[in-house]
């Protein structure tokens, strides 16, 4: 555990749904190596959480996150740079088996961006301000901020975006596809757990081979994706949800659906 656990909070406001808030509202919740040890730790705790459904990540109404702590990286060496070893952090946000929704207000710059790109969905408020702004300080993306965002995007605009450092505003991010839905400022939390809701209802091992097809299957060859899906499918007629769903559907009432 780090020292100062505070800088990311943890709750859960309802069974199935934990909410994961940065906070280091000081810096725009700037992601220095603390803020990222402490996400990586209470991922990877979610791991063996058979009770969650789904996880929204958040920041505060003045920013998701502006980005990597400067004051921090300034002072590092190359060699410190690379025994941080960041992408194992990360790693445990964009690993994470269960859905993950970003609740982005303010600014997701640089990191912030690339941490909101780690999840599945974002949703973003209309006064929101993105972009990779990285190379405006002598250096570039470095946690998916060109990979990711070029599968996002397309090539012409991930290029622009990144070569500029140019801060778009949330309708352009929509139209561009970086965004999943858009919201009034004042509604992004309780627009994304209404979707977290949705999903914590849905059939855990579904909503899991879901995710997992989509993630595995979108950079291979589609005849290897199709055939991914295909097992995914066989698999889920083994389920008890599966029955459950299909009776439910037939009888006319909501399933409950427990994860068998």
């Amino acid at each position: 555990m780090t020292d100062a656990p505070d800088i990311v909070l943890l709750e859960r406001p309802e069974p199935g749904i934990a909410i994961v808030r940065l906070n280091r509202p000081d810096v725009r919740n700037a992601l220095d190596l603390a803020i990222r040890k402490r996400l990586a730790e209470i991922f990877h705790s979610f791991t063996d959480d058979s009770d969650l459904r789904c996880v929204i990540l958040t920041g505060d109404d003045r920013s998701f996150a502006a980005g990597a702590d400067i004051a921090d990286m300034s002072r590092i060496s190359t060699v410190e740079m690379y025994l941080r070893h960041t992408e194992r952090l990360w790693a445990a946000i964009g690993d994470c088996p269960l859905p993950v929704i970003a609740a982005v207000n303010g600014f997701a710059l640089g990191g912030g961006l690339e941490l909101a790109m780690h999840c599945d969905i974002t949703v973003v408020g209309r006064s929101a301000k993105l972009g990779q702004p990285e190379v405006r300080v002598g250096i570039m993306p470095g946690a998916g901020g060109t990979q990711r965002l070029v599968r996002a995007v397309g090539k012409f605009r991930a290029m622009r975006m990144c070569l500029t450092g140019e801060i778009i505003e949330a309708p352009e991010a929509w139209e561009m596809g970086l965004v999943s839905a858009l919201a009034e400022d004042d509604e992004v939390m309780s627009d994304a757990l209404a979707m977290a809701r949705t999903i914590a209802r849905m059939p855990p091992i579904a909503v899991a081979q879901i995710k997992e097809v989509i993630l595995h299957g979108m950079d291979a060859p589609l005849d290897a994706a199709l055939a991914l899906e295909r097992k995914a499918v066989q698999l889920l007629f083994a389920t008890q949800d599966k029955a459950e769903g299909m009776e439910a559907f037939l009888q006319k009432r909501k399933p409950n659906f427990t994860g068998q």
